[in-house]
């Protein structure tokens, strides 16, 4: 494939992956002004993020299949012009419950885009320059999360929060131009597989298997351990109810004849536990930002800002590396250097100062970004072309459940120790008198995150390139 080519496509694609994390971010800055506008309870305003969340992790798997079947480049378009009708949709909604609605529908549109993205890079890279090409997209990645929150401030100080949802037609439209445009000029692929008959029962539990797991996550810091059990044992009902159907079928819509392979497994589990680790610190060291260093809430946006800022600069790298070195050793040192960068958050009190923090916080992003294009890489490489928008798909399914297994799990473990320094009291009550149960709290949370860091450490060390 010519040159001029390939990089059109991947500026296509990278549209696509900043337009969705962009619109991911920019929301949650507009969820307080949200809340006004509506005059609903924060327990109703949250669904406007969560339904979006759900949406795309439900639908993930069945757009992977679709992509495989009918097409990439296909998806893909018809993703942005969901995206883009349902984000028009979203800024003119008169109601609570009709912009909750289309952000779901906003959701399949970027489930398509990032089902469907990391395949069509994988067609127009070479096995040998695959790393490369995923490790640029990770820039635009990078570019979506840290442009999101300060764009949404400008727009919504400038004009109202429904301007957010418009700032994405622009690219969208630029984007279906260049897509169509790139189909013209040679990148459209025929399906050359032929079509297996589609696994509806398989497809039905999975979505509810998965949904409900997506619910349990979200809610289970305020269940009670009744909650936590009939939780429990309703998912593991489902998961062994989808186990039958799969394994009673010829035709089946999980691949499961690559299960087995160790590069595959090894690659969806580090995947998920990896965003899990991840989420828990950037859920946690904020309120550490804000309440025991009394940082204004631009300066905690600043700090947090060296996750996504060394995504961006190394993601390029850890791209190239991997066409060079390989999978098994990048993708276990960058476990490495974020199961250390926990460790040092984990000595961390009231006198520490911010440079040290950003020191950590950058480190965290180096060894995910030493990760994530490598990891993906060895599988998008490895598997025939009928499986790779599936894959493709399982990727993103792991990665969605482990940031809600981080956010959750991250949540009930400090919890469980701020209230046990602090003799009962919630963190929802903080004064500065409980900053020393906070700090106790927050590293001993730190230290059992570093745990399961350094488990996944092991668990990439087992992989064979």
């Amino acid at each position: 494939m010519k040159s001029d080519r390939k990089y059109q496509t991947l500026v296509l694609v990278g549209a696509g992956v900043f337009l969705s994390t962009m619109d991911s971010s920019m929301v949650n800055v507009a969820l307080p002004f949200v809340m006004e506008s509506f005059g609903a309870p924060l327990r109703s305003i949250q669904w406007v993020v969560l339904i979006y969340l759900l949406s795309i992790t439900v639908t993930l798997l069945f757009w992977g299949i679709v992509a495989d079947r009918f097409g990439k480049f296909g998806t893909y378009l018809i993703g942005i012009l969901i995206f883009l009708s349902a984000s028009v949709g979203c800024a003119m909604a008169p109601s609570l419950t009709l912009l909750i609605v289309l952000r779901a529908i906003e959701g399949l549109g970027a489930a398509m885009l990032m089902a469907a993205g990391p395949t069509i890079i994988r067609d127009v890279f070479p096995n040998h320059q695959l790393g490369r090409g995923l490790g640029l997209v990770g820039i635009a990645t990078s570019a979506g999360l840290m442009s999101g929150p300060l764009v949404g401030g400008l727009l919504i100080s400038a004009f109202s929060w429904r301007a957010m949802f418009l700032a994405c037609i622009p690219v969208g439209i630029l984007m279906i131009a260049g897509g169509v445009w790139v189909m013209r000029n040679g990148q459209r692929r025929r399906v050359q597989h032929p079509l297996r008959s589609f696994d509806w029962r398989g497809a039905g539990l999975w979505a509810l298997l998965i949904g409900s797991l997506v619910l349990y996550a979200h809610f289970l810091p305020l269940m009670h351990t009744g909650g936590w059990v009939a939780g429990g044992g309703g998912l593991a009902l489902l998961g062994f109810l989808f186990y039958l159907s799969e394994t009673k079928r010829e035709s089946n819509i999980l691949p499961l004849h690559l299960f087995p392979k160790n590069y595959y497994h090894i690659g969806l589990i580090t995947a998920s536990l990896s965003f899990a680790v991840l989420f828990e610190v950037l859920i946690l060291m904020p309120f550490y930002l804000t309440h025991i260093k009394g940082l204004a809430a631009s300066l905690v946006g600043t700090v947090m800002m060296a996750v996504p800022l060394t995504l961006f600069v190394v993601s390029p790298t850890a791209g190239m590396l991997y066409d060079r070195f390989g999978s098994r050793y990048l993708t276990t040192i960058g476990l490495s250097i974020c199961t250390a960068a926990l460790l040092l958050l984990s000595t961390i009190d009231q006198d520490t100062g911010l440079a040290l923090i950003f020191v950590s916080l950058a480190l965290l992003g180096m060894g995910q970004s030493m990760f994530l294009a490598p990891n993906t890489a060895s599988l998008l490489s490895r598997i025939p072309e009928v499986d790779a928008g599936i894959t493709s798909g399982l990727l993103a399914t792991s990665r969605n459940l482990g940031m809600l297994a981080g956010a959750a799990f991250g949540s009930m473990i400090f919890a469980a120790w701020f209230g046990y320094f602090s003799a009962g009291e919630e963190l929802s009550s903080f004064r500065p008198a409980l900053s020393d149960p906070f700090i106790s709290s927050l590293r001993w949370t730190m230290l059992c995150t570093a745990a399961l860091s350094a488990i996944n450490v092991l668990i990439s060390w087992q992989r064979r390139d």
